[in-house]
């Protein structure tokens, strides 16, 4: 599924020039990936449509984030830290902080990796059709766990 969000960012640079899922289904299917994989990011690309809606209250930039048990459980300490750096360097606000970090709890693994939760961060932002900061894009597509997802 992974392979597939790297692959739609690198051919529709703009969320906004994807297909529709019916056509996108068959792109990818004719690109070459699994049929699961295929129903599976789709499936998250709707839930990432879902809570792109405009919000009525945004969290303040002053608030601490606390991590439920759960949260802790899935998202490793170099997740959480990669997120703060992301904030600190200005490429997320809270709102979209919040979005990956709903976006990372709805996969079905267990652990997400710092690699899978770079591309969760990326496919979030592309959404938003924001320009992204040069050195951030590099390090959200920088991943030495993850060999092989240009596809």
């Amino acid at each position: 599924m992974f392979e597939i969000f790297v692959y739609l960012f690198e051919n529709y640079f703009y969320a906004d020039a994807c297909p529709e899922p019916e056509r996108l289904a068959r792109k990818l299917s004719a690109a070459g990936f699994e049929d699961e994989d295929i129903t599976d990011a789709l499936e998250w690309l709707s839930g990432l449509r879902d809570i792109s809606a405009p919000c009525t209250s945004e969290p303040s930039a002053t608030a601490t984030r606390f991590y439920c048990a759960e949260e802790e459980a899935r998202l490793s300490r170099d997740c959480r830290g990669f997120l703060v750096l992301l904030e600190n360097a200005g490429a997320v606000n809270p709102l979209t902080r919040e979005m990956i970090i709903e976006r990372a709890m709805a996969l079905p693994d267990l652990k997400i990796t710092l690699a899978r939760f770079k591309v969760i961060a990326l496919m979030v932002l592309w959404s938003q059709d924001e320009p992204l900061n040069g050195l951030i894009l590099e390090e959200l597509l920088n991943s030495e766990e993850e060999e092989g997802w240009r596809h």
